[in-house]
């Protein structure tokens, strides 16, 4: 059984968002430019927030002189399995089959759907 990745409040959601699309060890000010591009932040409050996802054990942070470097512990796509797996316990009561409905109803293009299938059919996902 897997280790239960709890969900992340957004804003620290945002930041292991750009914490993922940096190249790892990451220092603060890479991470600081890709938030400044979709959610700005006072550096104290991205400090505040980095610290915090490293006592939650979401990151590590490994000093160097004056200059702190963050390197991810959870992978985007262990959390993001972790939360579907919640998502459909929760909201779908389990059912898988609930779920599909759902996402067929979502606006997902007929494209978009023929896609997921595609992935499913090929075992890809």
């Amino acid at each position: 059984m897997k280790t239960m990745i709890r969900r992340l409040p957004d804003t620290e959601q945002e930041v292991m968002q750009a914490l993922w699309a940096c190249k790892a060890p990451a220092a603060r000010k890479e991470i600081e430019a890709l938030l400044f591009q979709t959610h700005p932040m006072a550096m104290t409050t991205l400090l505040t927030l980095l610290t915090r996802l490293s006592e939650k054990g979401f990151l590590t942070i490994t000093k160097n002189g004056r200059r702190s470097y963050y390197t991810p512990c959870v992978t985007q796509e262990e959390y993001l399995a972790a939360q579907s797996r919640t998502f459909i316990k929760k909201l779908c009561g389990g059912n898988l089959s609930v779920f599909a409905n759902a996402l067929c109803d979502s606006g997902l293009s007929r494209e978009e759907l023929e896609e997921l299938r595609t992935l499913l059919e090929r075992n890809e996902l």
